[in-house]
């Protein structure tokens, strides 16, 4: 069921770690497409013409420095301006068209580049004839910036001046009634699509957390740099409400994508997580995988499937019946498929860290594992519902599953059937040694390596009876028993059979 889309527009902070920046932005979701607005000044009346570019060359005087001081600055949300031009240095050619004006970088990144640029510099400026009227406010009274508490006026010269001479001042010339006039205005800078787009709150590679800060990235890797909020609440809201439309964008693709393929070939669920390290490769980082439940297997990609020919280049795919599913902290005790996995002793419940809790485990066969963490709770949830939901559907498929097995220097063919439970024959003849039913088997243990007992009780003696069985991948047959007995309780649960739309004959089965 797909959620509601949701549509906001808001005030952010975009934080750039590179340059250590920050500054207002105007952010607006759609259904499809996060927009991120910044400033900037635009002619509203008059006659764009009037606004001319020119190239200056400036030479750097040995006292007294490049002749003029700037203000203002993206960190204001004003233009950087020469706010001051000494004549005896610059020159009549360029002091007649004050105050000149560079596009909305920040101020100390323009007071660093003039500094570092040499003897003689080249700057393209933009000069206007009347002097915008948010140029001209009293020093210390707030311009329109968004929020007047943030820093010092942008209208203060920065202190950075790069001249000898901090007393001369250019005079504005006359205003023109037919000069055109300027406002600032919010104007689209970044533009994201949010189909198979993905958040994170983290630190890249890390499992560190921001406070009240995430990314979004979309499909071809593009970032917005780092949304900051006031609180955690706003910052909160703004996840959610960004991956709820991701998550239904990426339904959308999913049940288009399940139109055109057979019953047993249908997606159940995909989506970003991040995969963490864990034990001996603790020292690699974190990087986000895209996951996907599709048909028999579960894939592990490195970037979303577009194409059918995609599909065929996962990084690693795992036999879904193979696989076990364990939310690190265990917080749905009431599952069915929690309750097969106590009761097959594969489910431990040991102390788990805060950041551990919105994370899950892949395990798989020979004791190797995948270790996930998504970012809302919300996600969790889907790939755990998700998960039960794939594992059934291919359990029902294929109904059994053998395994070779050896048993006191015997070969034997070991057999998981949904309706039958389970059978133990000879590996050559066939012929049936012993058969069990799902509800018999009371536990098991193994050595961690190859060997098993299942311990099964007797329906005629009451008398418990003990299997012991060696296979070459006992992780393997032990997953594949748990998802059996999971399934099988599973189509006993009405409200678990009633919550599912299941394709093609799985319905009466």
């Amino acid at each position: 069921t797909l959620s509601h889309c949701q549509t906001k527009s808001g005030i952010a902070l975009l934080y750039n770690e590179e340059t250590n920046n920050t500054y207002d932005v105007c952010l607006k979701l759609t259904r499809e497409v996060l927009t991120i607005q910044k400033l900037d000044v635009v002619c509203t009346s008059g006659s764009e013409s009037q606004v001319n570019r020119r190239t200056v060359v400036l030479r750097r005087q040995a006292t007294g420095g490049l002749g003029l001081s700037i203000k203002g600055g993206a960190e204001h949300n004003v233009p950087v301006v020469i706010s001051k031009i000494f004549k005896h240095q610059v020159g009549k050619k360029i002091f007649s068209f004050t105050p000149l004006m560079w596009t909305s970088n920040g101020l100390q990144c323009i007071v660093h580049l003039l500094r570092t640029a040499g003897d003689e510099v080249t700057i393209t400026v933009r000069y206007l004839r009347e002097v915008p009227s948010f140029l001209k406010l009293p020093l210390g009274s707030p311009g329109p910036s968004i929020d007047h508490s943030r820093g010092s006026s942008p209208l203060f010269d920065s202190g950075l001046h790069l001249n000898g001479n901090g007393n001369t001042a250019a005079s504005p010339p006359s205003p023109s009634a037919n000069e055109p006039k300027y406002e600032k205005r919010w104007l689209d800078a970044v533009s994201l699509p949010l189909l198979m787009a993905r958040v994170s709150r983290y630190k890249a590679g890390t499992d560190k957390l921001r406070s009240n800060c995430f990314e979004v990235f979309a499909l071809d890797e593009a970032s917005t740099n780092i949304l900051q909020f006031c609180t955690a609440a706003e910052s909160t809201d703004w996840l959610q409400a960004i991956s709820t439309n991701i998550s239904d964008l990426t339904q959308e693709s999913i049940k288009t994508v399940n139109k055109y393929c057979s019953s047993d070939d249908q997606i159940v669920h995909m989506g970003w997580a991040c995969e963490c390290p864990e034990g001996s490769a603790a020292g690699r980082t974190s990087v986000f995988k895209f996951l996907a439940l599709r048909g028999p297997y579960f894939y592990i990609f490195r970037n979303p499937p577009i194409n059918a020919t995609d599909w065929g280049q996962a990084e690693t795919t795992y036999n879904l019946y193979e696989v076990l599913f364990k939310v690190h902290k265990l917080w749905m005790a009431e599952d069915c498929w929690l309750q097969a996995r106590l009761y097959l002793g594969l489910e431990h419940s040991p102390e788990q860290q805060d950041n551990e809790s919105l994370c899950f485990s892949i395990l798989v066969g020979h004791g190797q594992s995948h270790t996930f963490r998504v970012e809302l709770a919300t996600d969790l949830a889907i790939w755990e519902k998700s998960f039960q939901r794939a594992v059934f559907l291919e359990v029902q498929r294929i109904r059994s599953k053998s395994y070779m097995c050896s048993s006191q220097g015997n070969v034997l063919c070991f057999t998981i059937d949904f309706g039958l439970g389970f059978t133990c024959s000879e590996g050559t003849s066939k012929n049936i040694l012993w058969r069990y039913k799902f509800s018999q088997l009371k536990g098991s243990s193994d050595d961690g390596k190859t060997r098993v007992k299942l311990l099964f009780k007797n329906a005629e003696s009451k008398q418990i009876e003990m299997k012991e069985l060696e296979f070459a991948n006992l992780t393997a047959v032990l997953h594949c028993i748990h998802s059996f007995i999971a399934a099988k309780v599973a189509s006993m649960d009405p409200l678990f059979m009633c919550s599912q739309s299941f394709p093609g004959n799985y319905m009466n089965s």
